[in-house]
């Protein structure tokens, strides 16, 4: 770990951990404790991780952003979930040949002056294109649906992400923000009911004769890139889970202290060696075959969800009763589990869980 990321990793986790984690119920439930919470990370510049040197920095390196993501989701998902569609952003901004783009986006990404979401879940989707780019002059017309936007009334605009009449998929910006330009229009949706994250604002759009113009667009990417994308983050991906099963056993540590259970201290003590070892055997995977999917990389992260599960069933145990209380800590770190089971899952990855699951019925019989 390089002394500046060390740096920005410790100001993370004094505000995570700190300021944000004693909070984590009200962020769960209220939008208004999540903007505001958000709007830590911003006046902290920590909202722009992987930004080149060249705009600002301070590009964390693999290791050191995936630390910082592991926080964010031990402190509370709600924030994590809404923070990474941004940090996410800044990649894609970062990596594209727009270079006016960049220079107009990038400096202003870390302190949260300007705020990007991204849509481009309906990619995976098979079939005919949920959303359908047609080239026409200066850019392309955009028509059809997008099922999922994380961030309604937090960012301005999102990275959207639409197929072409060739498979590939072009991305550009668009407003986040129900509009209409003559026979063109935007509609949002009312947000989601959802039983976890649900104050990040979720919704769902239909966009009719969009044009997406050649001064908002990204790039181009292949027809396979949604899959090779979800496939290159298998591992990466599971760091989420970690830090979710990280916040579901301080809660056993809390009930340790104040009950003085011994079989409470193993548990603790387990689990955590088990985290430590997925951990390190993740980051091993994801060195010694980079981009390539591998079946080891698939049984990591089905043990990074089955960890997030597990430590947050183990809080549940350790709490009893009151966790049962929409307000408990051990409650929404359940639910939030439940995201991180299903979060850019693939077939592989499901397979991959439940067999996880099925492998752990037959070791007890």
């Amino acid at each position: 770990m390089s002394e500046h990321g060390g740096k920005v990793l410790e100001a993370a986790r004094s505000y995570f951990l700190g300021e944000v984690r004693p909070r984590a119920e009200d962020i769960d439930l209220d939008s208004e404790a999540l903007r505001s919470a958000l709007r830590g990370l911003c006046e902290r510049g920590l909202m722009a991780l992987r930004r080149p040197q060249e705009y600002g920095g301070p590009a964390l390196d693999e290791e050191e952003f995936r630390a910082f993501q592991e926080l964010s989701a031990q402190a509370s998902g709600s924030l994590s979930f809404l923070m990474t569609q941004h940090q996410s952003a800044v990649s894609m901004i970062a990596k594209s040949a727009n270079e006016g783009l960049k220079r107009e986006l990038l400096p202003k990404m870390a302190n949260g002056e300007r705020l990007l979401g991204i849509a481009f879940s309906q990619l995976r989707r098979p079939g005919p294109p949920l959303l359908a780019a047609r080239p026409v002059d200066g850019g392309n017309e955009l028509e059809g649906t997008i099922p999922w936007i994380t961030g309604w009334t937090f960012f301005p605009e999102f990275i959207v992400g639409a197929t072409l009449p060739s498979g590939e998929a072009v991305f550009g910006l668009m407003p986040f923000e129900n509009a209409k330009r003559g026979d063109a229009e935007l509609r949002f949706s009312e947000p989601m009911k959802l039983a976890a994250m649900e104050s990040a604002l979720t919704v769902s759009a239909r966009v009719t004769r969009w044009k997406l113009r050649e001064e908002d667009t990204l790039f181009v990417r292949p027809a396979d890139w949604a899959k090779t994308n979800d496939l290159t983050n298998i591992v990466l991906q599971g760091h989420f889970a970690l830090g979710c099963a990280m916040a579901g056993l301080h809660l056993v540590e809390l009930a340790y202290e104040k009950k003085g259970s011994e079989t409470l201290r193993e548990a603790h003590s387990a689990l955590m060696g088990e985290i430590e070892a997925c951990r390190k055997a993740a980051f091993e995977a994801q060195e010694a075959s980079g981009e390539v999917t591998t079946d080891r990389k698939l049984e990591l992260r089905a043990w990074a969800i089955d960890l997030a599960v597990r430590c947050a069933h183990a809080a549940i145990a350790a709490t009893g009763g009151q966790a049962n209380s929409l307000r408990h800590p051990a409650q929404r770190i359940y639910r939030e589990a439940l995201v991180y089971t299903v979060s850019a899952q693939t077939p592989a990855i499901m397979e991959a869980t439940l067999r996880r699951l099925m492998g752990r019925g037959k070791e007890a019989q």
